[in-house]
């Protein structure tokens, strides 16, 4: 079996809820669910996180999750949807199979923003954006 849980699930030799497939891509239920219906979606093909993505698994798996997304909103009609994927220890990546959260919210499902939101400093968003450009080196730490 596969060092890699997800890739485990993906090869069916690790039980899983699923909930769609394609060629290149699998959904199955989060066992550690945010809400009813948190599904997971996962290229079939191993990428540890998104840096090691190629645009060919990148195109496939937005299309399942997608896919997927029409399914949780035809079947299970939530208010929302929040579309999450994390990248990196740092990001609260725990599984190192690069994969989509997608969480239905149902307006009364008490899961909170993790994350506070404030206007940036000008200066400081210009700065960044120069950088992201190359019209700027990025400073020393």
């Amino acid at each position: 079996m596969s060092h890699c849980t997800f890739c485990a699930i993906a090869a069916r030799q690790s039980p899983a809820h699923f909930v769609y497939e394609d060629e290149h891509a699998v959904a199955f239920m989060d066992l550690l669910p945010m809400t009813a219906g948190h599904c997971l979606v996962i290229p079939k093909r191993h990428v540890d996180d998104i840096w090691g993505l190629d645009d060919d698994t990148a195109a496939q798996v937005m299309i399942a999750v997608a896919n997927v997304s029409h399914i949780i909103r035809n079947r299970l009609e939530p208010a929302g949807l929040n579309v999450l994927n994390n990248n990196g220890r740092h990001a609260d990546q725990s599984q190192f199979h690069f994969h989509f959260h997608l969480i239905p919210r149902y307006g009364n499902d008490r899961l909170l923003h993790p994350w506070e939101r404030t206007f940036g400093h000008r200066d400081e968003i210009r700065i960044v954006s120069e950088i992201l450009r190359g019209e700027r080196e990025l400073p020393p730490l």
